[in-house]
């Protein structure tokens, strides 16, 4: 068997999909498990609406996802005369002919027909191929077969298959023979894509075997080759069974970058849509999905992209992350200048940190770290669990006053107690509970009931890193000086 060439053929349109990352991955998984070359190939053949920047961010989503390819990025745009030289041998071999007719006069024409789609009004009116479209002439019987690893040999009648469009009236090809005549020159051996491509296979078939009989006789087109293998991959959806849209659903990877998901989670996830690894197992290292990676096990049903499982996930990768790690993969979002300063990536949709720059102390923050990754479960959340520490104020949030002090009439009394605790307490986390344990016990109330009070004046909400260890670094007279402000607050309302 020859050493097995996938390719991954993205177009920038948009943002880098979801979708996108689950097929390029099951791409690169299939190239490293069998030994096989993984392909980028930019399909930007559409002018009007590919954009440079999608590109850069295809590439640099795929090299965060740690899938850089072996071979490209090839451009489309960049292969015209080859895309050309298919068109002429087609058009000279008679695959092809012209047609003049607009959408609307199609439209009107075939209304009401059994059969949708073009009717062949233009095959033989030998219509000039200059300045028209250019449509393939589809068989009138008989059957083409899509054997596909993961649903089997799928059949269309080739009666129900119209003559469709290969080229535009300006001479641009259309993506299904771009498609064949890339895929033919790179000697790709499985077309791993999308099932929503499914309907085009057909197609590309017809055009594949066309060219293999214009190659017997013709020296200049190349020689015959073997169809690739196919394997269309299930639809993502969302929790309404829905297939993911960009303009509904959180579908760019970008996006889940800039929040804070880890690339390894991620990757992680996007290989269990669809396909399991033996066991069961959802938390996967990448040698595991590379070594069990088969196409032959990937289920043909739609898949759930389920944003809530993704954050678990990505929340057990964080917790698993050495300390010293941890610091180092969340500045971006905690520490911003530093990052900048170094010349290194910043998260482009999410704002910075709440505080001033030069207020951020990675002392303080390094102390925090341990009790800040149990409580994440992306990136981007760590600076709501800090910003108490590194404002000159915290910014309190009005329902977790109203919870904890607004309501309770014992509030002010517990602030003060802790006030007058806290001045004369060993300055320790632990130190710190025993003395609020004390005051919990002479209010009558639990701990968790009496510590509420003191989190929301001290840090501004309701649920945080651990209120003690918290204290004892923000330091004695900042945590008298915040009570003393809630409690005056809390008397005057």
């Amino acid at each position: 068997m020859p050493v097995p060439r996938v390719r991954f053929a993205p177009s920038p349109t948009g943002f880098f999909h979801v979708g996108s990352g689950r097929t390029a991955l099951y791409n690169w998984l299939f190239a490293r498990r069998n030994g096989g070359v993984f392909i980028l190939r930019i399909e930007d053949t559409d002018t009007e609406r590919n954009r440079e920047e999608w590109v850069d961010g295809i590439i640099d989503a795929m090299a965060w996802l740690g899938m850089a390819p072996d071979e490209g990025p090839y451009r489309q745009s960049q292969r015209s005369e080859r895309y050309q030289a298919a068109i002429d041998t087609l058009w000279d071999g008679g695959f092809l002919y012209a047609c003049e007719c607009t959408s609307d006069a199609v439209r009107s024409r075939t209304a009401g027909n059994a059969t949708p789609g073009y009717d062949g009004f233009c095959r033989d009116r030998g219509v000039a191929r200059a300045g028209n479209a250019l449509r393939f002439r589809t068989p009138d019987d008989g059957e083409t077969q899509v054997d596909d690893v993961i649903r089997g040999t799928v059949t269309f009648r080739n009666e129900t298959i119209e003559d469709f469009v290969v080229a535009r009236s300006n001479g641009e090809p259309l993506f299904v023979l771009a498609n064949i005549v890339d895929d033919r020159d790179m000697k790709i051996t499985h077309v791993i894509r999308g099932e929503e491509l499914l309907p085009s296979a057909p197609k590309a078939i017809l055009i594949w075997r066309a060219l293999d009989a214009a190659a017997e006789g013709e020296a200049g087109w190349g020689e015959t080759t073997a169809l690739p293998v196919w394997a269309h991959l299930p639809t993502l959806v969302n929790e309404q069974r829905q297939k993911l849209s960009k303009r509904r659903d959180p579908v760019a990877v970008e996006s889940y970058r800039d929040q804070g998901y880890l690339a390894e989670a991620l990757r992680n996830y996007l290989a269990l849509l669809g396909w399991s690894p033996p066991g069961g197992e959802e938390k996967v290292e990448l040698q595991v999905l590379v070594d069990n990676f088969a196409l032959e096990d990937v289920n043909h049903s739609p898949a759930f992209f389920d944003v809530k499982k993704l954050a678990h996930m990505n929340g057990e990768y964080i917790r698993d992350l050495p300390v010293e790690e941890f610091v180092e993969r969340v500045r971006p979002w905690v520490d911003p200048a530093a990052e900048r300063a170094a010349g290194r990536w910043l998260p482009e949709s999410v704002g910075p940190p709440p505080w001033p720059e030069e207020r951020f102390d990675a002392g303080v923050f390094l102390r925090l770290a341990p009790l800040v990754r149990e409580r994440i479960a992306t990136m981007g959340e760590a600076p709501a669990l800090v910003d108490f520490m590194f404002l000159a104020d915290p910014a309190i949030d009005a329902a977790s006053w109203d919870k904890a002090i607004g309501r309770d009439p014992d509030a002010p009394a517990i602030l003060a107690a802790a006030i007058d605790a806290y001045e004369r307490a060993e300055w320790a986390a632990e130190a710190l509970r025993e003395a609020t344990l004390v005051i919990a016990e002479e209010a009558g109330k639990k701990l968790a009931k009496a510590q509420a009070p003191i989190r929301v004046a001290v840090t501004g909400r309701t649920v945080g890193p651990p209120l003690f260890e918290s204290l004892e670094l923000l330091g004695r007279d900042e945590v008298v000086r915040r009570l003393r402000a809630a409690l005056d607050r809390a008397r005057s309302a």
